[in-house]
């Protein structure tokens, strides 16, 4: 069948018949997995762990290319470092596509060959999946849909009820990178210096820190809702209070510039590549050190620590010119279609 026929998807390529198998054998495995993928309905997987932790997501994001990733990267590292904050090494991913009618194949194989890359680079196998199609108007171009498989690292048991008060808050980075980034270019704004998302894959520095620092109580990934909702999520479930510092929240001065003229509270935005690390105080440093070292860390700091609530669990902000503030849970989604 001549490839060069098709240069978009058709509603026939999710039908089932030839054209489904071309899609399948000829662009789809080709970029995102190895010659040794069946095609069966399930996959078949051999594990070096009897603790397993297993995830599933869906991706949404518009545009579905932005500054620093692309939907396809974000599906494969969102998976993965829902797996790595749960304190598991992630082994395998199925990926499953709901293609619009009218996509560019052109389009597809650019987000296949980001899958692929990255999941290459992630040491992760895709070994199952799916492909739907849907008429034009329905998909706003492609959606995806993962689930993930990882090992349990012997010995680790994150959770809330680990955390006590005095423990440490880390976090690897910057913060409101992927949010601003794609808000920057939906309304098509310039900036002096261009924004670009944190979208990463976290599990070769959440296992390093786990093998390697005693006593840390909880990880979470700060995505849709920010670090608001993620301090406030700890807060609740604790009934301990957290106490951060403004002057330590690691922010790069062209986020929070951009956050200031669309009117958003950095501690909102979604991130895609960093880690919230709650640790035991007499382990804070070398967590610190571990996460300096690593590319995905180098700006990581300690940005504030679990606290006895007098009351009522609150997370409270000492700001720059020494006052104080709530940080409230996120109403509702600020920033739709982030992820």
């Amino acid at each position: 069948m001549n490839s060069n026929k098709y240069d978009k998807i058709l509603l026939a390529h999710g039908g089932g018949g030839q054209l489904s198998d071309w899609l399948i054998r000829k662009i789809i495995l080709p970029k995102i997995s190895d010659s040794q993928t069946e095609l069966a309905d399930s996959a078949s997987l051999e594990l070096d762990s009897n603790d397993i932790c297993f995830t599933t997501d869906s991706y949404v994001v518009k545009p579905l290319f932005f500054n620093g990733g692309d939907i396809g990267k974000l599906a494969v590292c969102g998976t993965i470092n829902d797996l790595a904050v749960s304190g598991a090494i992630p082994v395998a991913l199925s990926l499953s596509f709901i293609i619009e009618t009218g996509l560019e194949l052109a389009t597809f194989e650019r987000i296949l060959e980001s899958i692929g890359k990255t999941a290459r680079q992630c040491n992760v196998r895709i070994v199952t999946g799916d492909t739907k199609t849907v008429e034009q108007g329905s998909a706003d171009g492609i959606f995806i849909n993962t689930a993930g498989i990882g090992c349990k690292i012997p010995g680790i048991n994150l959770g809330t009820g680990n955390i006590r008060p005095g423990d440490k808050i880390i976090i690897n980075g910057t913060i409101g990178d992927h949010g601003m980034t794609i808000m920057s270019q939906r309304q098509e704004m310039k900036f002096q210096s261009q924004l670009s998302s944190d979208c990463a894959g976290l599990s070769d520095l959440t296992v390093e820190l786990l093998k390697n620092v005693p006593s840390i109580r909880f990880m979470r990934d700060p995505t849709r809702g920010g670090l608001a909702a993620t301090l406030n999520e700890v807060a609740m479930q604790t009934r301990l209070s957290i106490t951060i510092n403004e002057d330590a929240v690691p922010v790069a001065p062209k986020v929070r510039a951009a956050a200031e003229m669309l009117g958003f509270d950095v501690l909102t935005i979604a991130n895609e590549g960093k880690v919230v690390i709650v640790v035991a105080p007499e382990n804070a440093q070398r967590c610190l050190e571990i996460c300096r070292k690593n590319s995905l860390g180098k700006e990581a700091a300690i940005i504030g620590q679990i606290e006895q609530a007098a009351d009522i669990a609150v997370v409270e902000m000492n700001t720059k010119i020494g006052g104080r503030r709530i940080v409230s849970m996120p109403y509702g989604r600020e920033l739709p279609r982030i992820c």
